[in-house]
């Protein structure tokens, strides 16, 4: 009866441990900034201030009703960069970040959800300003991550990015190593990129 009680305590605890750590995620920290608030830019595109990483701020949707994802996530950036400077809307609106990468195409084939074509960390295809990077869940995040590359210069690429948390950055250097022909972005939390040709592109 004893050891009964004492393993529903231990239940008990992690329950009330895992409740306590997902309310703690929506919380804002961080007094400096407000939720909503303009913090980046990247070609007259803002990014917002999110505070905690699991804060919701309500769907936001276009005058032409289409779906930008709930703000301030990092995919409502994304796709809201895609759509108000590149012009671009995806087939399918819904998703979470992980949801960007189709595990089943090859490095270079075209991604029909996203309508973007789809490149493998440490593939042949080269990242580029612009493109969209998938990074992978870990244990503390399930639904990955998404950004924007604002800028390559030499071996480092520069991303953007929305709901880092209270206290992250907007923006990260990352490396990016070339070596026989193939281009890594050396984060091994990173799936790949899609890419937006200058010209219709299909596999």
């Amino acid at each position: 009866m004893k050891m009964k009680l004492k393993i529903s305590f231990v239940l008990l605890t992690i329950i009330i441990a895992y409740l306590g750590y997902k309310q703690l995620k929506k919380i804002n920290f961080n007094s400096n900034y407000k939720v909503g608030q303009k913090i980046d830019s990247l070609n007259n595109v803002t990014v917002f201030f999110n505070g905690g990483v699991s804060n919701t701020a309500g769907r936001n949707v276009t005058k032409d009703g289409y779906n930008l994802s709930i703000r301030y996530q990092c995919v409502e950036f994304v796709k809201r960069y895609y759509y108000e400077y590149l012009n671009h809307k995806m087939p399918d609106s819904y998703g979470n970040a992980l949801d960007f990468y189709n595990t089943t195409l090859e490095d270079g084939e075209w991604n029909n959800k996203r309508n973007l074509k789809q490149c493998k960390n440490g593939g042949i295809s080269i990242p580029k300003i612009n493109d969209i990077i998938i990074f992978n869940k870990n244990l503390w995040n399930k639904y990955g991550h998404v950004a924007i590359i604002a800028d390559i210069n030499g071996e480092f690429i520069t991303i953007i990015q929305q709901n880092k948390g209270s206290f992250g950055k907007t923006r990260e250097k990352l490396k990016l190593i070339k070596q026989e022909g193939k281009y890594y972005i050396d984060n091994e939390r990173i799936l790949g990129w899609l890419n937006k040709p200058s010209i219709n592109f299909k596999s």
